[in-house]
């Protein structure tokens, strides 16, 4: 393990619209030892291409290719076990980090001496205009983090040093990055956050998690495989808790982004 390199995660799949830009942005940041770990999960687009390409101008940027179509959380833990690093962070092939994303955010976790770090993030559309943004609670506790997810899979950070190479995404297509960061707020208790939005996420109207009805199984799944609760359990936590907290946060999210598409346009 390097002591201070990152590793960070991407899982793609026909990304070729989006990919260019996610990895630059990896690639570009001000802090600059780390690795991108990429697994792509059988694309039919340009997406290998991409891949080749920058596989060979640097380096750090280092591909693996699955057999058989798997989904978002198996590519995740391919990328996961090659980890190299003293700190462990995602990006989705369609979102886009601030440059200066890493190096503020293991500054907090230096300074706090936390294990685990996430940020706020600026709502982009598939025309890579700003829709809205999400403020990060200042401290995410693991009993909140169980009412709903709130931290967003390309925010993350966590350190293996203090926490081991022992934290995978489980199997199912869906929701599988909140299974993880409930398994790491189970250790270490606390999620510190950057407030600054230091990532773009990309709104897509056809990505995984854009259906939310058809999220409801996978949601009920986390609290009776993560969680240990009985399936009757999981549906009253579900409907009387899960969804009142997840409505509350999204008329907040909807406040507060119209709030700052003001700021932006009166600046």
């Amino acid at each position: 393990m390097s002591k201070e390199l990152v590793s960070v995660i991407m899982p793609t799949y026909n990304a070729s619209k989006y990919l260019a830009d996610s990895i630059e942005s990896i690639l570009s940041q001000t802090y600059a030892d780390l690795e991108l770990l990429i697994t792509d999960d059988c694309s039919t687009d340009a997406t290998r291409d991409i891949l080749c390409r920058y596989a060979q101008q640097d380096e750090r940027v280092k591909v693996e290719y699955l057999q058989a179509n798997s989904g978002p959380g198996v590519a995740r833990n391919k990328s996961i076990e090659r980890a190299q690093g003293h700190y462990i962070a995602f990006c989705d092939s369609d979102d886009r980090w601030m440059p200066n994303k890493l190096e503020k955010q293991i500054s907090l976790m230096t300074e706090k001496k936390c294990a685990m770090c996430n940020t706020s993030y600026i709502i982009c559309n598939e025309a890579d205009q700003v829709v809205g943004i999400n403020y990060a609670e200042p401290r995410t506790s693991f009993a909140m983090q169980k009412h709903d997810n709130k931290i967003g899979c390309s925010t993350l950070i966590y350190d293996v040093q203090l926490l081991g190479h022992k934290f995978y995404m489980p199997a199912q297509r869906k929701r599988q990055d909140w299974a993880l960061t409930l398994n790491i707020l189970k250790e270490c208790r606390l999620c510190f956050a950057v407030s600054e939005p230091l990532v773009c996420y990309r709104q897509r109207s056809h990505s995984v998690s854009s259906n939310k009805l058809s999220l409801v199984k996978y949601n009920v799944r986390i609290y009776e495989d993560v969680l240990g609760f009985p399936r009757w359990k999981a549906y009253l936590y579900f409907f009387s808790v899960f969804m009142p907290t997840y409505l509350l946060k999204i008329l907040k999210r909807r406040r507060d982004s119209k709030h700052y598409l003001q700021s932006l346009q009166q600046s």
